[in-house]
């Protein structure tokens, strides 16, 4: 199994914010962890309100802690509600259950970490998450085929 390195985590961070500027969206926060839950990288914008580093952490910690994507994240929760609030509880609220969570895998496509944006809407902040992460040639993970 490879390792996510600093290297790449800032690379997909500062890529993400720049997709996010190029599309003229909203200022954006970006967390990336390592398969272990570890924060690698926090990039926040300027004008970002207070919450948004905790909103970030929580999109990439939850799909990294189930396993699937956000959408994939999103669309559980949906359809059993009782069992994520459940587990919202066990894990102290962390989880935020929406797209801009993107799980990223190696070649061999193990889980070797995960990407939070928020700033913009949950679709928005999931293009920057994606871009980011292929600009490291590694795979993103959204949840959809």
């Amino acid at each position: 199994m490879s390792n996510l390195t600093l290297d790449q985590a800032l690379i997909i961070a500062q890529t993400a914010l720049k997709k996010g500027r190029e599309m003229k969206f909203h200022p954006l926060t970006v967390v990336v962890l390592d398969a272990g839950g570890h924060m690698k990288a926090l990039l926040r914008e300027d004008h970002c309100s207070i919450l948004r580093e905790d909103i970030a952490r929580g999109k990439a910690w939850g799909v990294l802690g189930m396993g699937f994507g956000g959408r994939e994240l999103a669309r559980r929760v949906d359809k059993v509600p009782a069992f994520f609030t459940a587990l919202n509880a066990m894990s102290e609220g962390k989880m935020v259950p929406v797209a801009g969570g993107v799980l990223i895998r190696d070649a061999n496509n193990h889980i070797i970490g995960s990407v939070g944006v928020t700033g913009d809407t949950s679709d928005n902040d999931e293009i920057c998450a994606v871009a980011g992460i292929k600009a490291t040639n590694l795979t993103p993970d959204t949840g959809d085929q």
